[in-house]
């Protein structure tokens, strides 16, 4: 693509601030910005012009129909079309789209999780656009960005609770900026850069896994004879037939206005990982949405499919989405950027320290923002963080807070000089102030926090709302001290040092796979929360509750309703995979075993029908494996059903039925599965009826 093609695609489709600044007149202009930039409500009269200007632009972009886009709570999204068009007494239409149309829309909420929320029988729910992300087009119809909530004003969506995050943090971190001085920024944002990773698999054998349709995951599969062990794919020569989706994905993403930056093979085969650019969370996270959505149709159209399981495949790397996250000013100051000198910058120690106190004191909630049933496959494997929420600061950072630690305060910031590799020809390299660690659940890595435990299939909404509420709490605790404080430098240091004191327990720069963290982490006291069914419950601690509450996130109601979502969510979740697991179990891999079975025993008996001394050794050893192995299988499918059919007898409780399901059910599938994979080594593979992993990770 030509760099002239390239700058004309980017962002055709979306109704940005150059097509407003074109399409809007002035007045309109400048009142719809005063909004988006300053929180300022919205005059209908402005709605009615931005929408007549909206629907001209689109039609003219091809749409028929314009939609409410949201995010309800099952961490997808939602829409509802509707045609411009309106009748006229002639028997013609004319395209009408008012500002009513555009400011709220009226989905019917009744078959959306609530949570207790909402009864069956209460359908009404609203949406309300949000002006702050801007609206696009995508095949023919105008997607208009929007919160959604109950008839009654609760949250329903993953977006009202992020905007509402947003504005708290910005709140709080502007009343520590005035304290230093900052009289010019206006607004405080966080920004994010989501890392997706995603594995791609040929059409035609992701159609003979029944469980990768239902699942998102394989629920049967023995281990490639090769796997990822030789390092091959990471970062290898990406394959024609995947660079060409790569290709055709970052165009669609492009006219959406979402900067996909960067591509790459991942560990595993198969696997691959796309970054953008950071953007406002509020943005980056419906651009992430649509990512999601914009991989599965382009791969459908490459005769490929686009698997965002955090763990599709047992064994191999998970895929997870590296959640970027910083602060920065409406002027361009990014608070989380030490400087060269961090030691003498009070302002971004009093930042950081904030964020450090935040995770350590709420890492519970934080990792209820990342608990998923997928997720639990993959937290504290080989390519993914543990379950221990702890922080890496590097060398430079951890030595300025342990002189705070010791001495009240910091004299000198290690500097990591030149990188001389040694070769005349090549360039002598700067090293960054500290290295990476991919094992660091959040790591600090130059100016910027890299939240690494988010699941691939997740909104980071949850992450991101979380994430934002108790930085803001934290912060409003700082702006508390300093703005009673009689002398404001002996005040923030005084701050610096209790809280590296107090908080230092949850920074660690070491491997955190090893079995040594996790005593060390437990000496610590630090949660190792390795399960979502134990993770939940933290929604409903009452620190947790009074920090959500008190900055209007969500309230004690909306948190109860979400705990009810998820443990629901997980109990459904295991349930579907264990009544797939049965399916393909008795109707696919016990039949096509007996048919093995009956093809080695013909010719066992063809050998000795003969009356010659032919040697049948291996024909019976095989005979006998395999039919033992048959008889246990079917005994561990007698197994899991009846765990299945027990499970309708628990009482009426989300918390024990998830438990439940977690720790008969979901144990169950894996003593069949064991059975099933060893099965699967030793059938005909004429006969075995699924597509093995050598097939689905290698033929792409």
């Amino acid at each position: 693509m030509q760099e002239n093609s390239l700058k004309t695609i980017f962002g055709e489709n979306v109704f940005n601030d150059a097509v407003m600044r074109e399409r809007l007149p002035k007045q309109t202009y400048n009142a719809l910005r005063k909004t988006i930039d300053e929180g300022l409500p919205l005059d209908p009269k402005v709605a009615d012009v931005v929408a007549n200007a909206m629907k001209d632009w689109a039609i003219e972009k091809g749409a028929t129909h314009f939609t409410h886009w949201f995010q309800p709570l099952t961490g997808i999204t939602a829409e509802k079309h509707e045609s411009f068009i309106s009748p006229t007494p002639d028997g013609k239409v004319i395209t009408e789209f008012s500002g009513k149309e555009l400011i709220k829309g009226e989905p019917d909420a009744s078959s959306f999780p609530s949570g207790g929320l909402r009864a069956t029988f209460e359908a009404r729910g609203y949406t309300a656009w949000d002006c702050t992300s801007p609206a696009f087009v995508k095949d023919n119809v105008l997607y208009i960005p929007t919160a959604f909530c109950s008839y009654t004003g609760e949250a329903l969506d993953l977006k009202t609770p992020l905007l509402r995050s947003m504005e708290a943090l910005s709140k709080q971190a502007l009343r520590v900026l005035r304290l230093f001085g900052n009289t010019t920024s206006k607004k405080v944002i966080t920004t994010v850069g989501p890392e997706q990773e995603y594995f791609l698999i040929d059409k035609k054998l992701y159609e003979k896994r029944k469980d990768l349709i239902l699942t998102g995951r394989t629920l049967f599969g023995s281990k490639s004879p090769k796997g990822q062990e030789m390092e091959d794919h990471y970062f290898g020569t990406i394959r024609e037939r995947v660079s060409t989706f790569m290709k055709e994905l970052n165009e669609e993403l492009w006219k959406l206005g979402i900067s996909a930056k960067t591509e790459h093979n991942e560990v595993a085969p198969a696997q691959h990982e796309l970054a953008p650019i950071f953007n406002t969370t509020n943005i980056a996270t419906d651009h992430n949405q649509l990512t999601m959505d914009t991989m599965k149709k382009v791969a459908l159209r490459n005769d490929l499919v686009c698997l965002l399981h955090e763990k599709p495949f047992a064994g191999v790397n998970g895929s997870g989405k590296h959640n970027n996250w910083s602060m920065s000013t409406d002027d361009g100051l990014n608070l989380l950027d030490p400087g060269t000198t961090p030691h003498e910058n009070a302002q971004f120690l009093v930042f950081l320290c904030s964020v450090i106190k935040a995770i350590d004191e709420y890492a519970d909630l934080l990792r209820v923002s990342c608990a998923t049933p997928g997720n639990d496959h993959r937290l504290g494997a080989n390519e993914a963080p543990p379950a221990i929420i702890s922080i890496f600061l590097g060398e430079q950072l951890t030595d300025i807070l342990e002189q705070i630690s010791e001495s009240g305060s910091a004299t000198n910031s290690k500097q990591c000089g030149e990188l001389k590799i040694g070769v005349t020809t090549l360039p002598t390299l700067h090293k960054d102030s500290t290295d990476r660690n991919r094992t660091s659940p959040f790591a600090f890595t130059g100016n910027k926090f890299e939240f690494r435990m988010v699941g691939s299939s997740s909104s980071i909404a949850t992450a991101n709302y979380i994430l934002n509420t108790i930085v803001a709490e934290v912060l409003s605790e700082v702006a508390d001290r300093l703005e009673n404080a009689n002398n404001f430098n002996e005040e923030v240091q005084k701050i610096l040092k209790e809280i590296v004191t107090n908080h230092k327990r949850i920074i660690f720069n070491g491997n955190g796979y090893s079995e040594e963290w996790v005593k060390e982490a437990e000496k610590r006291g630090l949660p190792n929360i390795s399960s979502t069914v134990d993770a939940i419950p933290a929604l409903l601690k009452d620190k947790n509750v009074k920090v959500m509450e008190k900055h209007g996130v969500l309230n004690k109601v909306e948190l109860e309703s979400r705990y009810e979502i998820m443990l629901e969510n997980y109990a459904k979740t295991i349930n579907i995979e264990a009544l797939t697991t049965l399916d393909i179990a008795k109707r696919q891999l016990l039949p096509a075993v007996i048919k093995f079975i009956k093809e080695v025993a013909d010719s066992v008996n063809a050998a000795k029908s003969t009356g010659l001394d032919v040697k049948i050794d291996a024909q019976s050893d095989l005979l006998a494996e395999v039919s033992s192995l048959a008889a246990e299988f079917k005994k561990r499918i007698d197994n899991l059903e009846n765990a299945v059919n027990s499970a309708s007898n628990i009482e009426n409780d989300s918390f024990a039925i998830a438990k439940y399901y977690r720790d008969e059910v979901f144990t169950k599938m894996g003593e069949l599965r064991e059975i099933g994979d060893k099965l699967e080594t030793l059938v005909d593979a004429e006969i075995w009826p699924l597509p093995t992993y050598a097939d689905m990770l290698f033929y792409v």
